[in-house]
This record gives C-alpha cells, sequence and structure tokens, in this order.
C-alpha cells in the first residue's frame, strides 16, 4: 500500500514557483500564493518566486535560468495551460525540458475529471526534467493548484513516500546512456 515510510527521514526540498499570466500581480496572484502556502507548509523551501507573462520565450528565458540554478530542484508554474491564444506555457516547457514526465498531466486530468468533470479537457497541465530540474504546469486557478499539490506533488516530492517518489530519483536524473559504445 502507498504511503509514508516512518523509517525514512524527511527530504526539504528547493521548489521555485512560477505565476505566468497577463492579468495577475503580486498583490493578486492566489494560485502561486496557494503553492507557496502549501509547499512550506509541507517542509519545503520557497527557492524563488516570479511572475512572468504569457509570453514564450519570457517563459523559455525563466525556466531556463532557473534550471541552470543548482538552489532550485524543483519549478512549479501556474498558469498558461489552456487552449486560447496566449496559453503557451506547455510550448514553453516542452522547448526546455529533456524528458517529458506523461503521467502527471494524465493522472492531473483524471483527478480533476472527478471533481469538474469533461471541462478537464482543457487542461494542458504538464511536466518534464531538465538539467536535473522537474518542471510542473499546473492551470491557473487556486483549485487546481491545491488539486495537484495535495493529491499528486505532496506525496512524489516527499522521500518518504513509498513506493517510489521523485526526489530518490534526484540525484540521477542527470545520468547519461552508455550510446555510441562498442561491443
Amino acid at each position: 500500500m502507498p504511503g509514508i515510510d516512518p523509517n525514512r527521514p524527511f527530504v526539504a526540498v528547493r521548489i521555485a514557483v512560477l505565476t505566468l499570466s497577463d492579468s495577475r500581480d503580486a498583490a493578486t496572484d492566489k494560485s502561486g500564493d496557494t503553492l507557496v502556502e502549501r509547499l512550506t507548509a509541507a517542509g519545503h523551501r520557497l527557492a524563488a518566486r516570479a511572475l512572468v507573462t504569457d509570453d514564450q520565450p519570457l517563459i523559455e528565458q525563466q525556466l531556463r535560468r532557473w534550471i541552470a540554478e543548482p538552489a532550485i530542484d524543483v519549478v512549479l508554474a501556474t498558469g498558461g495551460t489552456g487552449v486560447t491564444g496566449r496559453d503557451v506555457t506547455p510550448e514553453a516547457f516542452a522547448a526546455v525540458w529533456e524528458k517529458p514526465i506523461p503521467g502527471f498531466g494524465e493522472l492531473f486530468r483524471w483527478l480533476s475529471f472527478h471533481k469538474i468533470g469533461t471541462s478537464t479537457v482543457q487542461s494542458r497541465a504538464c511536466a518534464g526534467v531538465a538539467g536535473g530540474t522537474y518542471l510542473f504546469a499546473l492551470p491557473g486557478s487556486p483549485s487546481a493548484c491545491r488539486d495537484a499539490w495535495d493529491d499528486i506533488l505532496v506525496h512524489q516530492l516527499d522521500y518518504r513516500f513509498r513506493p517510489c517518489n521523485f526526489v530518490e530519483l534526484m540525484p540521477r536524473l542527470t545520468e547519461q546512456g552508455l550510446t555510441g559504445r562498442g561491443t
């Protein structure tokens, strides 16, 4: 049965929160606030926080800065995952990640379906890995951020969670395969 293994120590993860929006500012960023409240309540560290407009090159630039920052293990982004013309977060994430984590978006939509029904098909929540950093793109509503954190991320970003979790894989994220070697 999945759950917390009390014999394993808690490992605090350094998490950056990125809000992607043309209409929010620091005072009205309820989704970013929700993520910060939840990650700190779980014992993790807020490593950085930023708000960027819905502009793909600017989003990619911010992601690349944080991917290159050794003090950031995870980026949680909120906003821009819908289907309108300004929703470019999944495209920006795909441009920078080395490996997608398709199961995250699939699981998020499956969980979301039970709360909002077929409206979940409008979400393009996604995740990937780049430069040893986990990248998660969540919808821009506080309720979607709560759902993603409470139902998925709080577990996968906890080293004690069994049978497996993202934290225990962190030391191996930058491994390279042995390609081009002769026999």
